[in-house]
């Protein structure tokens, strides 16, 4: 499958090939050296991570936007006991039980894998965005440094690694964005958005609604994803009130050029119902056998770009996506969109309120992925199975408000009739107002977002 998204990384085999020693030379060369040089991790430190991961609104501290979904500091005196065998919070990365950094051992480490664009290093696989989020990738040299230093047991203390290294400057990889070939006639359609520009240490997070193309009813049981770099997520929306549409091929920035909330485009959000994203650069989605989402005639979605640019220069975005269709013969199961919402709770000014309500499905019921929506207030938002053997059990955790952990569940969630799913959601009102739940900005939301069938 990854071979037909066209995203061909290049120079990342320098890593492994001639501008790099082998392992055994390595590990001859780099020795323990005495005296007043600086230790590896200091390096580390003052040449990666202080001008590159510990900025204002990334790892700089724990009043960083997104610090409850990544919970990692790397700001000088806090970096090394934040990263030193801690498990990763990030879902996949999770899931294998990986270290931020684990001594010795750089392919069970977090933290060389996020620095490596290249995903074929780590077979592929995609563990979050990779970083500097937004930023310039490291060169050969840095990551091979930091390779070392892991493989030396991630010392502290004293200097374990060819301090040259930091000053090749080859590039890690070239990206040529050659987008996705679109499907066969017959076999489903193409959407695009841009190529646009991000402007120098900006980010630009737009809506466009556009029409898929199709005059019948069609049955999409694979969603294909391509950005360029830079991408923080993607999401195609449907909407809820069919009457209330936003101008088609119209772009809506949330933010205006001078940072402010474009306030027009915030509102049409509220119209929005979740029907496929990732938050990778490259997403191939497959449902089950026999599954398939229902694509109207006529259907139309707002898609949703959110790049980030916190370089020097303009970047350019750009999102191809690719509905894959099934006949509808070989359609066993319609996947339909969970909208499941919690509209009676109250949040006093001040403090800090966990809103529970419960959602039971009439019939059996099996459930494929689910992600959450709330406002700025929205803490924390957990779902829970409700009755069964897995009463209680927790399945889905998202501490980040503006861009919610999307989860797929590669074993489907098997509810009975009158079981069904609970949401627990944390929000703290700084406010001087009582909240409720509304539409506008102001106001707030608690809405478990999916996909299941009957």
């Amino acid at each position: 499958m990854r071979a037909l998204v066209m995203m061909r990384w290049k120079l990342g085999a320098i890593i492994l090939t001639a501008s790099l020693c082998a392992l055994a030379g390595c590990k001859e060369q780099d020795k323990v050296v005495a005296g007043d040089e600086l230790a590896s991790f200091d390096l580390i430190q003052d040449r990666i991570f202080t001008p590159t991961c510990a900025t204002a609104g990334c790892h700089a501290s724990e009043h960083d936007n997104n610090f409850k979904e990544h919970g990692l500091v790397l700001a000088k005196g806090k970096s090394y006991v934040n990263l030193i065998n801690i498990l990763s919070r990030q879902p996949d990365a999770k899931a294998e039980n990986l270290r931020r950094v684990k001594p010795y051992n750089s392919n069970e480490s977090l933290l060389y894998h996020k620095l490596n664009w290249d995903a074929t290093h780590h077979s592929g696989k995609q563990y979050g965005l990779p970083m500097p989020l937004g930023g310039n990738p490291l060169s050969v040299g840095q990551i091979e440094f930091v390779r070392r230093w892991i493989e030396a047991g991630a010392p502290d203390k004293g200097s374990v690694v060819d301090t040259t290294l930091l000053n090749d400057k080859t590039p890690s990889y070239v990206a040529i964005f050659d987008g996705l070939k679109p499907p066969a006639v017959g076999e489903g359609f193409q959407m695009k958005l841009g190529p646009f520009t991000v402007s120098p240490n900006f980010e630009r997070e737009m809506f466009s609604r556009q029409i898929v193309g199709n005059n019948v009813d069609q049955y999409v049981n694979r969603v294909q994803v391509l950005m360029r770099p830079g991408s923080h997520h993607f999401i195609l929306y449907d909407f809820n009130n069919k009457s209330a549409l936003p101008p088609l091929n119209t772009v809506r920035d949330i933010r205006n050029p001078d940072g402010t909330t474009n306030f027009a485009t915030l509102l049409s959000m509220q119209n929005h119902v979740f029907w496929a994203g990732t938050q990778t650069q490259v997403h191939d989605y497959y449902l089950p056998e026999g599954t398939a989402l229902l694509l109207p005639a006529g259907a139309s979605f707002d898609m949703n770009s959110h790049y980030v640019n916190k370089t020097a220069q303009p970047e350019t975005g750009e999102v191809h996506v690719n509905l894959y269709t099934l006949p509808e013969n070989q359609v066993k199961h319609v996947v339909q969109a969970l909208n499941l919402g919690n509209e009676s709770f109250t949040l006093p000014p001040g403090k800090t309120t966990v809103a529970t309500k419960t959602f039971t499905f009439k019939k059996p019921t099996t459930v494929l992925m689910l992600t959450s929506h709330t406002h700025k207030l929205g803490e924390k938002f957990i779902i829970r199975i409700k009755g069964g053997t897995r009463d209680g059990e927790v399945v889905y955790e998202s501490t980040d408000w503006e861009h919610p952990l999307i989860k797929n569940f590669p074993v489907p969630i098997q509810l009975l009739a009158g079981q069904g799913l609970t949401s627990e959601i944390t929000y703290t009102n700084n406010t001087s107002k009582t909240i409720r739940f509304g539409l506008l900005s102001e106001d707030e939301m608690g809405i478990i977002f999916g996909y299941f069938y009957e």
